[in-house]
């Protein structure tokens, strides 16, 4: 299974973060073992003091796959979901400085919340999906698919030319803006149109 993140998909969240926009889309990894166990809180990792909670649609893959057309991707995936990519942005930020990989700030142990995941026929357009997340009650970032820069079916081709896509594999198809720090006590919840797809505790 691979967990393959998409990064500066929406121009709010780029401007956000003072990055570049960019011609082709962002890809990053995260390991199968950065999932949370569902149930479990999430704790704050000691070589961090600015993790940021960075909510996103998530595809999960069906169908093996490779040089995907765009017009075939729809039929690669059949359920949607939501979670969160967690961001050691202090440690990012010292690694991007010196032109250096930066997994560890993405996919240290417990960095990646994989919410519900529910059947795509539920929605009438997948690119006209709204997304929340709250922290302690409060929306602290929504979103809506039709503002990404790359749509689904696009991601999905353009990451098929370089992974086989394979059965179980989940794409994060990017984050919009309000990306922020978490802290102990914190209360996260995550909503795709107006269900729940996930709730976690921050330690």
């Amino acid at each position: 299974m691979k967990i393959i993140c998409v990064g500066r998909n929406y121009i709010d969240h780029i401007n956000e973060l003072s990055n570049q926009k960019l011609d082709e889309p962002v890809v990053f990894l995260k390991s199968d073992t950065s999932i949370l166990l569902k149930g479990f809180p999430f704790v704050i990792p000691e070589f961090s003091n600015d993790v940021h909670h960075e909510v996103e649609v998530l595809i999960k893959i069906n169908k093996v796959g490779k040089y995907i057309s765009p017009k075939f991707a729809h039929k690669y995936y059949n359920q949607i979901g939501l979670g969160i990519d967690f961001t050691a942005r202090d440690v990012q930020a010292k690694l991007k400085a010196k032109g250096l990989p930066w997994e560890i700030s993405k996919s240290f142990d417990g960095a990646t919340v994989l919410g519900d995941f529910v059947d795509k026929e539920q929605f009438s357009d997948l690119q006209n999906l709204s997304f929340q997340l709250s922290k302690n009650g409060e929306v602290v970032q929504s979103g809506n698919t039709q503002d990404m820069l790359w749509k689904i079916d696009e991601l999905i081709s353009y990451v098929s030319q370089y992974f086989t896509l394979k059965i179980g594999d989940i794409i994060f198809t990017g984050t919009p803006a309000g990306v922020a720090k978490v802290n102990s006590g914190d209360e996260l919840e995550g909503f795709l149109e107006d269900k729940k797809m996930f709730g976690i505790k921050v330690l």
